[in-house]
């Protein structure tokens, strides 16, 4: 009764929002993709008996964070079967590039994927039923009423891994507590990141002897190593000479392309060294930033346009090279962590726009000089922790922002002070893949006798 119920407020919301909805699928292509596998459940049929975890990711961000927890179960359990579900366009685009069978027919880190379905009770049993897991793993915080009651009736244990729960999100479940009291109660393990986050979940109604503090999967998957091979190119086909100096703004939103610009501008008399890479968090916005970066008389360099000729030389479409410090609009997906690489001094992005904040602890492990906005309540505790070592710097407005890159750029001994806090930060957060693991593992059947042996 309570599954017809949510039905049918879903498709209300579902006819108040198709309007929209539609405008978006006809002019930018989102939504069309998967949406049998959404609307239906039609996901592909598993055949085998094996055991099966089922990872959902809502997005670019946890489909990249799933990467390292997933390839260690792989070494770990072997006789496992991986089913990796995403929600965007974006997220599926990027999962094909990191899971599964690559162009060249190498399997990087196996896992079958998928397009997680709509929460309509008739959806959720279809795909739950084709699938067939033993293990639901949700990704940061994916609480779908119908699908988790659906992965219960089938047998299959459920668990919520790099759990964490904002501020906002932890007033609006307080509100319902009655209800997600009873949600929760269906959820076998919550492996969160801290614990602050785990007393948010326990005031919402989680079992307190199911939640575990586990730390965040996102330090161990972070790379460090700043002559890493993913940079190393992204440097050679940026044109960036070792004596510049670059300034990263990355996952930005409107209005921070905006700000950075008039930032940038203001700065490029002062420090004729200062490059500037421009990295959107939305791909629809892509062709918008580019207009915006030409119209303040700024040369640009796309990431898109380029193309590299094994062993040939570096080909790039539409730009000059002879031309002195273009910008570089990043208008590709999947880079970012590559891109963070290249930063001497690193904007966050959506931290000016009403967005909470984006991921800083990429560029804290590469040793970048981290600044970032006010708005960054969805990862407060990495803010604080950052803070309190001295490993970043918050700025309140677009004007400090100016003042502080200003200064950052001038002073190379307090940009290498900031860098090494933020990393050895970074560093001393590593483990909790591990422990997840550890948790998934126990909540899964018991490795077999042979493939115990074979290993």
């Amino acid at each position: 009764m309570f599954a017809l119920l949510l039905d049918i407020v879903y498709v209300f919301i579902l006819v108040l929002a198709f309007p929209w909805l539609a405008f978006k699928a006809v002019r930018t292509g989102k939504y069309r993709a998967g949406l049998a596998e959404k609307f239906f459940g039609t996901v592909p049929a598993r055949d085998s008996d094996r055991p099966c975890v089922w990872f959902h990711a809502v997005s670019v961000g946890e489909v990249l964070l799933l990467k390292r927890v997933v390839a260690e179960l792989a070494r770990r359990r072997p006789d496992v079967e991986i089913v990796i579900s995403t929600t965007t366009n974006t997220g599926m685009e990027v999962a094909r590039k990191n899971y599964g069978e690559q162009a060249d027919g190498t399997r990087s880190v196996p896992a079958t994927l998928i397009y997680f379905p709509l929460d309509f009770s008739w959806a959720v049993s279809r795909a739950i039923a084709r699938v067939r897991p033993d293990v639901v793993a949700l990704a940061e915080l994916e609480l779908w009423p119908n699908f988790i009651a659906a992965a219960r009736r089938s047998g299959a244990r459920v668990a919520v891994i790099n759990g964490r729960m904002s501020p906002r999100s932890h007033r609006g479940y307080r509100r319902l507590r009655f209800f997600t009291r009873r949600l929760l109660a269906k959820i076998d393990a919550f492996a969160v990141q801290t614990d602050e986050y785990a007393t948010r979940f326990v005031e919402i109604g989680a079992p307190p002897d199911r939640v575990h503090v586990t730390g965040s999967v996102k330090y161990d998957a972070v790379e460090t190593d700043r002559q890493n091979s993913a940079t190393a190119r992204l440097r050679e086909q940026f044109v960036l000479r070792h004596d510049e100096l670059v300034w990263v703004a990355g996952s930005t939103a409107d209005p921070e392309e905006r700000i950075v610009l008039d930032v940038f501008a203001k700065l490029r008399g002062s420090h004729p060294s200062l490059r500037l890479i421009l990295v959107p968090r939305q791909r629809d916005q892509f062709d918008a930033v580019a207009r915006l970066i030409e119209s303040r008389g700024f040369q640009i360099l796309r990431r898109s346009r380029m193309a590299v000729a094994e062993g040939e030389e570096l080909q790039i479409a539409n730009c000059k090279l002879q031309i002195a410090n273009p910008v570089v609009l990043v208008d590709t997906l999947g880079e970012l962590s590559a891109v963070w690489g290249l930063a001497d001094i690193a904007f966050v992005g959506g931290s000016f726009a009403p967005r909470g904040g984006q991921n800083m602890i990429e560029p804290a492990g590469y040793g970048a000089a981290v600044v970032f906005g006010p708005g960054v309540w969805n990862f407060q505790d990495t803010v604080d922790h950052l803070l309190a070592c001295g490993g970043a710097v918050q700025v309140a407005t677009a004007e400090e922002l100016g003042r502080v890159v200003g200064e950052l750029a001038a002073d190379a001994g307090r940009r290498q002070q900031l860098g090494d806090a933020a990393r050895a930060f970074v560093l001393s957060q590593h483990g909790a893949t591990a422990k997840t693991i550890e948790l998934l593992d126990g909540l899964m059947p018991a490795l077999p006798a042979q493939s115990s042996e074979a290993a």
